[in-house]
């Protein structure tokens, strides 16, 4: 029987043999297999010098054999960290049974070993350190981990928890001094954090510890890294000050100050004036005044410390400004601190910019926070109410709609100051011939002596007939009865032109506006039937 006949116009697949390749992928193959086969000989080549060392004494100088391997970091960063790993396991054992310990009844052969390796071990924590400000994230981890294992070891195998921090330091100094030399390595200051000074409480002691005498030792050089300080310090949870009971330690042995409380509250507070009389800049202040009641002042002992940064803070003005006073409002507060400037420094801010600003929504939500105690006196809220009022005149319409609510909630917070409304003057009629001076003095820096309480909330009246319908209704709630208990700022607080805009557009009109009340049969010329003249085109032209 024939055998079947394959069709013609189908190509047939054929296997490509080694031999059909092209020479220069030929030649790329091989380059790729004896790269892998050199790696995997250089690792096996690692751990077999890390067995030798650790086998011999006769061995120790192959330590320089491994350390070259991690130098390589920079084009061989997988070898250099299987080095790195390999060095860091020899080092803790040396550490650990003795061979890097020296004393007086030491040979003199013994000692000149103890000292090459302390020479070698410090050479190897430059090479981490190397390895640490590298820009391969991979290998700053590596050499975080090997620098703090090497740390601890270091610290474990002292004779006895001396009171010298220098020497629980080991290599957390120059980790410290590491991670905060350039501002980029966020990514290695949070891992730094999160995994030993958030978690350990001696690690976080003796991180105050090297920070302080940093700025005692280099000081304006330190001054130049205040970003990354004030970063590091940022990413520790606020509730960490809070804690009592220090049980929690990297290290076996610790000394009675890292147990003590009071102790880490004094470093960090030391630390934080340190940083609070340098000359900071404005985003350096802005960042700080943000953190001050989370992160800051659960530290502090005594808060008056902080008085003279939040003052200097204030005059800078701005939003330095408010977030200052958030500040110094917390430590009244929660702190009871005594502070009597407080409400003239918050009706100083009252300005007529204040409604035009990009933080006029911050502004109210702390004067709102601020005016809340219905003890304070009733001149001082009356000169707040007054002067918000008076502003109103020249602001914006959605700096009108925040304003009005919150001088309606006031006046619901403060029942005694409602008569500003309904006062009725007298010689009424002479008054509406000839007017009246306002008794309230705008001028007048401390709102106990404006007169507020003297004066009427006319200007809520004025708003009644302004040009945006909002507006308009929005101010005649303050002439109506108050059965509304309180208004949400929320609701009001963003607001703005263009918001206020895109509201009218979207309404479904009823009834078409009335453009006239009287449609003219006739414009360009004269009507005898018009009720009311001809039109003030026809008086001023004559057409023909």
């Amino acid at each position: 029987m024939p055998a079947a006949v394959a069709d013609i116009g189908k190509s047939v697949k054929r296997k490509r043999h080694a031999a059909d390749l092209d020479p220069l992928v030929k030649s790329k193959t091989r380059k790729i297999e004896k790269d892998v086969s050199q790696r995997e000989n250089t690792e096996e080549e690692i751990l077999l010098l890390e067995g030798e060392i650790t086998q011999s004494r006769k061995n120790y100088n192959k330590i320089t054999i491994l350390q070259d391997y991690c130098k390589k970091h920079q084009t061989q960063s997988k070898t250099s960290i299987i080095a790195a790993v390999a060095l860091c396991r020899v080092f803790c054992r040396l550490l650990a049974n003795g061979s890097m310990s020296q004393s007086r009844e030491m040979p003199d052969n013994e000692r000149m070993i103890a000292q090459w390796l302390r020479a070698q071990y410090e050479s190897y924590n430059d090479i981490l350190l190397e390895m640490l400000m590298d820009t391969n994230l991979g290998l700053q981890s590596t050499a975080l981990t090997l620098l703090m294992r090497l740390q601890k070891e270091f610290v474990d195998n002292l004779d006895e928890p001396s009171h010298d921090h220098r020497r629980h330091e080991g290599n957390l100094r120059r980790v410290v001094a590491g991670i905060i030399n350039s501002d980029s390595m966020e990514l290695i200051r949070e891992e730094f954090v999160k995994k030993y000074v958030q978690v350990y409480d001696d690690v976080r002691y003796f991180t105050f510890v090297c920070l302080n005498d940093m700025f005692k030792e280099e000081g304006e050089k330190c001054m130049n890294r205040l970003d990354a300080i004030i970063s590091l310090l940022a990413l520790l949870e606020p509730d960490t000050a809070d804690k009592q009971n220090m049980d929690s330690f990297y290290h076996k042995k610790v000394n009675t100050r890292v147990r003590n409380g009071n102790s880490h509250k004094k470093l960090a507070q030391e630390l934080w004036m340190n940083i609070l009389r340098g000359s900071l800049s404005r985003s350096q202040r802005k960042t700080i005044l943000n953190m001050m009641t989370t992160h800051i002042v659960p530290w502090f002992t005594r808060m008056e410390l902080l008085m003279d940064f939040l003052t200097d803070s204030f005059n800078a003005g701005g939003s330095l400004s408010l977030a200052a006073l958030s500040g110094l409002f917390h430590l009244m507060q929660a702190k009871n601190l005594d502070y009597p400037q407080f409400y003239t420094k918050l009706y100083s801010l009252l300005s007529p910019e204040i409604l035009h600003s990009k933080h006029r929504s911050r502004f109210f939500r702390l004067l709102n926070t601020f005016l809340s105690s219905t003890h304070l006196p009733v001149a001082l809220v009356a000169s707040f109410i007054k002067r918000l009022a008076r502003l109103t005149l020249g602001a914006p319409p959605s700096g009108i709609v925040v304003a009005i609510p919150w001088i309606y909630n006031l006046l619901k917070n403060h029942p005694s100051c409602t008569f500003m409304i309904h006062r009725k003057p007298e010689y009424s009629e002479f008054i509406e011939g000839e007017g009246m001076d306002d008794p309230f003095d705008m001028a007048e820096p401390d709102p106990m002596e404006t007169r507020a309480f003297d004066s009427s909330l006319w200007e809520i009246h004025t708003l009644q007939s302004h040009y945006h319908p909002n507006v308009a209704t929005l101010a005649k709630i303050i002439s109506e009865q108050f059965t509304k208990q309180v208004y949400d700022l929320e609701d009001f607080l963003d607001h703005s032109y263009s918001s206020m805009l895109s509201a009218e557009l979207a309404k479904e009109v009823k009834k078409p506006p009335v453009v006239e009340y009287e449609i003219p049969k006739k414009i360009f010329f004269s009507d005898p039937d018009a009720a009311k003249g001809d039109s003030l085109l026809v008086r001023l032209w004559e057409f023909s």
